[in-house]
């Protein structure tokens, strides 16, 4: 499902460049829950911008689903956003002016999928968020406005869900529950998934784990829960 081949990325400083992943190569496969870990600044989210045709990579290629989404325009990667990937972002990214239901339901009317208000109540009503669905991100909890980014990137039934830190944000107690509905959810969904986190124990329920260290990807064999 994904394939990244030699791919390097620098920013230009005054006296040089600053090298933040070098030439990472990874194979993941359709339905595989796949973790990076590794330490702040490290290029956790800079891979994952990436993935999500964000930004363009200084040399390598990505694949995604059999097309190489390095040589797309703007376009046609916007396309590929809304067709194929799901991006759960740490800072949840919700439109302030749609209700929990709206936000929900807006991939899906971009895509023009009927019925979009119906499953957008479905998804919430899986997230515990049914009885929320008319609030605004301004009237909900960060654990709940991260739980409506959940269901919104689910929407659409991705091929491949992007996970940045989906729990920074959040007390203990609330992150361990929205683990729990992005992997339930992403299991019923048959979802690649590829999760960036500081947080080991949740690397653990992930098939493979990847550590990202001076720009540098090594998986972890010894670390991967069983598929």
């Amino acid at each position: 499902m994904i394939a990244i081949n030699e791919l390097s990325m620098s920013y230009p400083l005054e006296d040089g460049s600053l090298d933040v992943l070098v030439k990472v190569n990874m194979q993941i496969a359709e339905a595989e829950t796949v973790a990076i870990v590794g330490p702040s600044g490290s290029g956790k989210t800079t891979l994952l911008i990436l993935l999500a045709g964000l930004e363009e990579p200084s040399a390598g290629t990505i694949t995604i689903d059999g097309e190489d989404i390095t040589g797309l325009d703007a376009d046609a990667l916007a396309d590929l956003r809304r067709d194929k990937l799901g991006i759960v972002f740490q800072s949840f990214h919700l439109v302030p002016s749609l209700t929990a239901l709206g936000n929900v339901s807006l991939p899906m009317e971009i895509a023009g999928r009927e019925h979009a208000r119906d499953r957008a109540h479905q998804l919430l009503e899986r997230v515990g968020l049914a009885e929320r669905a008319h609030h605004y991100p301004s009237q909900l909890s960060g654990g709940e406005q991260q739980r409506v980014a959940i269901a919104r990137a689910l929407a659409n039934a991705p091929r491949v869900l992007l996970a940045d830190e989906p729990t920074g944000n959040l007390d203990i107690n609330t992150g361990a529950r929205i683990i729990e509905a992005l992997f339930d959810l992403n299991a019923e969904s048959r979802s690649t998934m590829v999760l960036v986190t500081h947080d080991t124990e949740i690397a653990r329920r992930c098939q493979r784990v990847f550590h990202l260290d001076n720009g540098r990807l090594v998986e972890d064999a010894g670390n991967a829960v069983p598929s």
